[in-house]
């Protein structure tokens, strides 16, 4: 098990209780198990070490971001649960009654998600619908994570949402030929993050987003 624990060193400056890893790790379980089922996550990152890295650790630093004074966070494409369940899980641990809620149109990873946040006991409403087609949203934090492209994120939470105090959005290789063309379109109020899970990613978090005439 002490491997296991080492394998998560990169977030030793979240201070991360070893109950947050054990929670984590069951999580990780879970969802290989699931995808012997459905699809919830691509094939060829099955392997422990690549769940860790890429989608947990990943998903996991996101917590600095987080509004602790909003009413919610909101995850607007869950799929497989990163990184509303990520985030959920170190709350929890933290003894966070903050609520998450997850949005994912498909019937078979929303069953999957509530069957998480039931066994984790996680503070978690799963919303099974198009987020697109739900308008005048009220969060504190969204999250969007590996969902839709910057642009269209954008104009969604400007539309659909009727208040929100940041938007965290992931920025892979190309996230900053992204973020130059959104800004010809967007005036936003925003500071970087260099991930620590890629040196070629950052995260952005968001405050204001207004769209230019």
């Amino acid at each position: 098990m002490d491997n296991v624990f080492k394998s998560y060193s990169k977030l030793d400056n979240l201070n991360v209780s070893r109950e947050t890893f054990l929670d984590l790790e069951y999580f990780l379980n879970m969802i290989i198990e699931e995808n012997k089922r459905i699809n919830i996550l691509s094939r060829k990152n099955l392997e422990n070490i690549e769940i860790r890295e890429r989608h947990i650790i990943d998903s996991a630093q996101t917590i600095d971001f987080v509004d602790f004074n909003g009413e919610n966070v909101t995850d607007i494409g869950s799929g497989s649960g990163m990184p509303g369940v990520v985030i959920a899980i170190i709350l929890k641990n933290m003894k966070n009654d903050l609520k998450i809620n997850l949005f994912e149109k498909s019937y078979h990873k929303s069953k999957f998600l509530r069957e998480i946040s039931r066994k984790l006991k996680l503070n978690i409403e799963v919303f099974q619908k198009n987020i697109f087609e739900v308008k005048k949203i009220q969060s504190g934090t969204i999250m969007s994570r590996a969902f839709k492209p910057m642009p269209i994120v954008l104009d969604l939470v400007h539309k659909n949402f009727y208040s929100f105090n940041n938007l965290i959005l992931f920025m892979g290789q190309n996230g900053k030929k992204i973020l130059k063309n959104s800004l010809k379109d967007w005036d936003l109020e925003y500071i970087e993050k260099k991930s620590i899970t890629n040196k070629n990613s950052f995260l952005l978090n968001i405050k204001k987003i207004k769209k230019k005439n």
